[in-house]
């Protein structure tokens, strides 16, 4: 049990900015057990944009709400997945070979190709959030809706490490750590935390469980693609992938909601 809540430590630590307990380090053992515990990080990160949400909405407009629950989000995680959504579309925009792709994303500096893919991004994640939200009829909607969009992102980000092989030589990627090795237990850990929030919301709205296709899909031809340019995926990609999925559930639910 004690080695098990050290190695939840190490993905809080790895994937947030939520302060942990000081023995708590980024050791590639721990970091590659701490994949099965990424989903579960999902859940702080929604639980805590959702109660940023509905504080803010006494006091400010729905809208205005939002943004400051996408602040929380991109506070709490210092802008991990969105640094690698950027960098992806710097990278896969610019770059022609695979060894200029890699060489554009490890560059800290955002382009064009970046800031319009986050501004675009933002847009989207802040309009479809608000109108689902519009759509939710509880608290604990609202809150499973937040933390399943959350959880099932990030196992669709993850289970990238687990079918296909990394792309770089060298360890400087931040998502070399986890990307040496993993289990049947950092499978299983992952698709159980990553799933459990929509199969509780499905107790509300049974469709809501279709939503796994689009997310999946997306997930399926963003892991091609990263591996028809680059030979495998990189921690950006996963960042990037995270990013996409979470804007994907949030539509299609909207779209389920809308008609079925």
């Amino acid at each position: 049990m004690k080695k098990e809540l050290h190695i939840f430590f190490t993905a809080v630590l790895f994937y947030t900015r939520i302060p942990c307990p000081k023995n708590i380090n980024h050791h590639p053992d721990y970091l590659n057990k701490a994949s099965r515990y990424f989903p579960l990080i999902g859940w702080i990160v929604g639980g805590i944009n959702f109660v940023i949400y509905y504080l803010s909405a006494f006091v400010f407009s729905n809208e205005i709400a939002v943004i400051l629950s996408m602040i929380a989000s991109i506070l709490v995680t210092g802008a991990f997945h969105e640094d690698g959504f950027a960098d992806v579309c710097d990278g896969f925009g610019g770059g022609w070979t695979k060894e200029k792709i890699l060489l554009i994303m490890k560059d800290s500096a955002i382009g064009a190709y970046g800031a319009i893919g986050l501004v675009l991004l933002f847009l989207l994640k802040f309009q479809s959030v608000v109108q689902l939200l519009a759509e939710a009829n509880s608290i604990v909607v609202g809150l499973l809706l937040f933390v399943s969009g959350h959880a099932l992102s990030r196992l669709a980000a993850v289970s990238i490490v687990f079918t296909h092989e990394y792309s770089r030589e060298d360890a400087t990627s931040k998502s070399k750590p986890i990307a040496q090795k993993f289990t049947w237990r950092e499978v299983v850990g992952a698709f159980f935390f990553g799933l459990l929030p929509l199969f509780t919301l499905s107790f509300f709205y049974g469709q809501i469980l279709l939503v796994v296709i689009p997310v999946f899909i997306f997930r399926y031809f963003l892991a091609r693609y990263f591996q028809k340019w680059i030979d495998g995926y990189t921690g950006d990609c996963l960042g990037a992938t995270q990013q996409v999925c979470e804007v994907v559930f949030y539509l299609s639910a909207i779209a389920l909601w809308k008609f079925i």
